[in-house]
């Protein structure tokens, strides 16, 4: 009885991880951009301490590599709007000032005539910088990541180039989540990434929507509340049948 009061006391324990996981998931269903990362599984783990070794105990085995399945795009029409094609990740400066990518394209332009993303991370062009616009102009990003601009009164005419967004393969590169909600490459935070032999490209005037499916996702909570009230009737059953078994070894008076 001891021995599997235990079991189902760790396995809630442990099962706190994948559900925290599956809530920020369906928190960031409208976000664009947003990537599933974060995956996890149970394995079986003896507990080491005093005593003979004879507890096994599960514990959680957590993988946070960036799954870049595409997710739908969403033609908006702003200018300033793009969709990352295929493995593609734009780069950024992260809050701690170092390289950093990320899939989201709902760009913008500050009072400083700074162009950052929705979020507020500083857009980076190909030399690292991050990207100023001329104020009062009106800006359009082509495919290739190049940032034009015109001016708002004759918009029926050429604009000139400004500067050119910082675009990135990433289809050769495992990358992680830091702990801003950017990209990095994984065990080298800061790194840029050496583009590999897909041309990165966007689509302008579109947003990517987030790769999580809203169906799949209730349908892993409803199966991890069933988990847990199944752990919980466990104990509730065991306690049970040790007060039982507690009361048949009383001595009659």
């Amino acid at each position: 009885m001891d021995r599997l009061a235990f079991n189902a006391a760790a396995a809630i324990n442990e099962q706190r991880l994948t559900r925290q996981a599956t809530a920020h998931e369906l928190a960031n269903v409208s976000t664009p951009g947003f990537k599933r990362s974060y995956e996890a599984a149970m394995k079986a783990v003896e507990a080491s301490g005093a005593g003979l070794p004879t507890r096994v105990q599960p514990q959680a085995s957590a993988t946070d590599l960036i799954q870049m399945r595409p997710g739908p795009v969403m033609a908006t029409g702003r200018p300033l709007d793009i969709a990352l094609n295929e493995q593609s990740v734009l780069g950024v400066t992260g809050t701690d000032g170092k390289q950093a990518f990320t899939r989201r394209g709902d760009l913008r332009v500050t009072g400083a005539g700074l162009l950052e993303t929705g979020n507020g991370h500083p857009a980076r062009n190909e030399g690292g910088q991050a990207i100023t616009v001329p104020p009062g102009s009106e800006i359009y990003i082509t495919g290739d990541g190049s940032i034009y601009a015109r001016d708002p009164a004759q918009p029926n005419t050429a604009g000139f180039l400004v500067d050119k967004l910082q675009l990135r393969d990433a289809s050769q590169v495992s990358l992680v989540r830091r702990e801003d909600g950017l990209y990095a490459i994984e065990g080298k935070d800061g790194q840029d990434i050496t583009n590999g032999t897909k041309p990165p490209s966007l689509t302008p005037n579109a947003l990517e929507g987030s790769n999580v499916n809203p169906m799949q996702v209730m349908i892993k909570l409803m199966d991890q509340a069933r988990s847990f009230e199944q752990q919980v009737r466990i104990l509730s059953e065991v306690k049970s049948d040790d007060e039982a078994g507690a009361s048949m070894m009383k001595l009659n008076p």
